[in-house]
């Protein structure tokens, strides 16, 4: 087997930091919402590709690879986000196998009273640390997730 290449401590060093900056990012905004009396940030993770795609519906996949969650992972959560009234599952004509899932006005309203606790949490935790320049940010993490 061979070894491991080696990755200069100035490179793991940026790595742990976008790792810490993006896990106390979203522990505190998960906190506000916990705080506030609302469901997790999956939650709106799942419903907002939902809300966005026509007819407010995705197959399954398409919603796992929205969220970027293994099949088994997104069923468990769809489960959850179903059982609270915020979304349905909807048999897809055709394909007795495969299901939509559709946001409901519930999932709706819920989104609505998420996103103004999860939008003062991007203020706070990430854009009033990175500061008026993030074009460079913007630049270098577009590379990382570009195919």
């Amino acid at each position: 087997m061979p070894a491991a290449p080696r990755i200069p401590e100035r490179d793991l060093a940026a790595w742990r930091a976008f790792l810490a900056a993006h896990a106390r990012a979203v522990g505190e905004i998960e906190n506000a919402l916990r705080d506030e009396g609302l469901p997790p940030l999956t939650w709106y993770d799942v419903l907002w590709p939902l809300y966005q795609a026509p007819d407010h519906r995705l197959r399954m996949k398409e919603l796992a690879d929205e969220v970027v969650l293994s099949r088994t992972g997104l069923v468990r959560l769809v489960d959850r986000i179903e059982k609270a009234g915020l979304l349905r599952r909807e048999p897809v004509p055709g394909d007795g196998r495969g299901a939509y899932a559709v946001i409901t006005e519930e999932g709706i309203a819920m989104l609505r009273r998420m996103w103004p606790v999860y939008a003062r949490g991007i203020r706070r935790e990430f854009l009033d640390a990175v500061g008026d320049d993030r074009e460079p940010l913007v630049k270098a993490l577009e590379r990382v997730t570009a195919p």
